[in-house]
């Protein structure tokens, strides 16, 4: 006769082995059974991913820098004058809005939603991650990121980093839509008017939703040191006169898609801005925003 215990045992045996089998296999994708069925309890409700809103996880980098401001606007420039600061990190653009987190299965959101986040948090935690290691490996202590498409994200910037400073830079809207014409073979002019425009906006919008520092392409390269000190002191750090030698620092390679690559660039001097064409005719629009910004032709 069979003992009792034996036959336990063994039936024991073969539950935790058919446990073990499910929890390494892939979820079941048929009609009968959802991909996560529970086979000791029906599951509550789940509600829907985009009805969530993670808390802000804490910062490694508190109170970064942006400079916001339009394609064709001179950030290339202030980025080299504020990288030639001893205690100022300005990289090359880096084109956060850009870098994603993908949450590849149908339960991955529920983990994280365990965990407190959702997928925006995530990027904005690999975001604050990327400042700080460039800010850690930089030995320095102000990161500044001057990637111009940032500025039509502005909002989320906001939102990810409570305590950022915003730099805004302007330029005649005019004078980029002539650098933008330039720049491009076989332009769409009027391509070019709407995206001028649209940075433009955007630009409106930050300067009366942030209270950012606002300086001047025109005046950046008019009066070099004068704009810098300001910039310093809404950063709190001393101005230094080696800021306005950027040639002789190494500010990485210049080249498309991380900045302006242009022979004005690599020169290493400061130049004077050109303005627009007087031929190139705005529209209202764009007339009213540099009406609103000072520009007064």
């Amino acid at each position: 006769m069979r003992d009792p215990r034996m036959a336990a045992i063994g039936k024991g045996l073969k539950r935790r082995g058919r446990l073990v089998m499910q929890a390494v296999s892939p979820p079941r994708r048929d009609a009968v059974s959802p991909p996560h069925r529970n086979l000791d309890a029906v599951p509550a409700p789940r509600p829907a991913a985009d009805t969530y809103t993670a808390p802000l996880a804490p910062r490694l980098v508190d109170s970064p820098v942006f400079v916001l401001s339009s394609v064709r606007s001179g950030s290339t420039l202030l980025r080299v004058l504020l990288n030639s600061h001893s205690r100022i990190r300005a990289p090359h653009e880096m084109h956060l809005r850009t870098v994603h987190v993908n949450l590849s299965r149908d339960f991955t959101a529920d983990a994280m939603r365990a965990l407190h986040l959702d997928k925006d948090e995530l990027e904005h935690v690999l975001w604050d991650r990327v400042l700080h290691l460039e800010l850690t490996r930089s030995g320095k202590d102000v990161i500044v990121d001057k990637t111009p498409p940032n500025t039509l994200v502005w909002p989320r910037l906001r939102r990810c980093w409570p305590n950022a400073r915003y730099i805004l830079l302007l330029r005649h809207p005019g004078a980029v839509v002539t650098s933008l014409t330039a720049r491009r073979t076989d332009p769409d002019h009027e391509a070019v008017r709407a995206e001028v425009l649209d940075y433009s906006e955007k630009l409106e919008e930050a300067r009366r939703n942030l209270d950012p520092h606002v300086i001047t392409y025109e005046e950046l390269t008019a009066e070099p040191e004068k704009v810098t000190r300001g910039v310093c002191d809404h950063l709190g750090v001393p101005w230094e006169p080696a800021m306005l030698d950027y040639g002789s620092k190494d500010h990485g390679t210049f080249r498309p898609q991380l900045g302006d690559w242009s022979s004005t660039i690599k020169s290493g001097r400061i130049q004077s801005a050109r303005g627009a064409d007087p031929d190139v005719e705005l529209p209202p629009r764009l007339r009213e925003l540099a009406q609103a910004w000072g520009y007064r032709d």
